[in-house]
């Protein structure tokens, strides 16, 4: 007979691909989970694992079973879970990616007050690209991401909460600091400097500005940044022009601000949601999450109708 051990085990192993890593995060000797996994496998009749390869892989029936597996693993949770709404009860751990264009400015805003109103969830956080916090969901090694959408991904449940505007920073001297707003067709000029590939944002940016690689030829050098704070550095010193989403703009000091400028209508915007796996079984840990984040933001974010999203996909 099947045990939900088993199931357990032989996910653990299709996680890591390796019996000792696999054993250690089951807190068990790696024989003892080597010989329950092979018991599953005599059991049903079928190999779960090719050990002729390193790393270890699933075999194609194997792909089918796990699958399974962690379908079973999510139902057989949702227990607990309706244990715990029914009691009230709001703890346990929660996984959340964040991509970087947003981690520095949201986090602050309510990480704090999100740990201080729920003490007993043991929160856990990294920075991804928006590519990697898909492929977490998908792998169950992340519970929640918060990035930019729409996401348009299978499997994917988008919970939109707010709309970043879209503004321009310009070095002191440039010529677009002589304008109040500026007009989209304006970004077609040959000094934008971008983030690094990788960078949802960077993909809006291009996909508003319709650019080229042509139009870039009037940089003093090759450079796509790892991080905003960079661009703005960059601008500062060697002249041109970046975009930069609006919750970026919050620590700039007086100076700088002088150096930001809004989009004349329609004011481009970058929507933020947060993101979850449709086997996600914590709907009331969603919830409150989203409550946290829209609740520590100005209300005129929460506007949709302000401005046109961008699409970065």
């Amino acid at each position: 007979m099947v045990t939900l051990t088993q199931l357990e085990y032989i996910v653990a192993v299709d996680k890591y691909r390796h019996y000792g890593r696999a054993a250690e995060k089951c807190f068990i000797t790696q024989p003892t989970l080597s010989m329950q996994i092979k018991k599953l496998e005599e059991d049903l009749g079928v190999t779960i694992f090719d050990r002729n390869q390193q790393p270890l892989v699933p075999t194609t029936i194997g792909i089918e079973i796990i699958e399974q597996a962690k379908n079973t693993l999510r139902e057989s949770e949702k227990i607990n879970y309706v244990i715990e709404e029914h009691k009230k009860y709001i703890g346990g751990t929660i996984r959340i990616g964040i991509i970087p264009t947003l981690a520095p400015y949201l986090l602050p805003l309510f990480i704090g007050n999100f740990k201080r109103n729920y003490p007993k969830v043991n929160i856990k956080i990294e920075e991804l690209f928006t590519d990697r916090i898909v492929d977490a969901l998908h792998r169950d090694n992340i519970d929640i991401g918060i990035l930019v959408t729409p996401l348009k991904e299978k499997k994917i449940i988008e919970e939109p909460m707010f709309y970043e505007e879209m503004l321009v920073y310009a070095h002191a001297e440039h010529m677009l600091n002589k304008h109040s707003q500026v007009r989209v067709q304006d970004m077609s000029m040959p000094d934008i400097w971008l983030l690094s590939d990788g960078h949802c944002f960077r993909n809006q940016v291009v996909n508003l500005c319709r650019m080229k690689d042509s139009r870039r030829s009037q940089l003093p050098f090759e450079f796509e940044a790892g991080s905003l704070e960079t661009l703005i550095k960059i601008v500062d010193n060697e002249g041109g022009v970046t975009l930069l989403p609006e919750l970026a703009i919050s620590d700039l000091n007086q100076r700088r601000q002088q150096q930001v400028k809004g989009f004349n209508s329609p004011i481009p915007l970058r929507e933020v949601s947060v993101v979850y796996s449709e086997f996600y079984a914590r709907n009331k840990m969603v919830e409150i999450l989203k409550k946290e984040i829209i609740n520590s933001l100005p209300v005129h974010l929460l506007n949709p109708e302000r401005g046109s999203i961008v699409e970065w996909r």
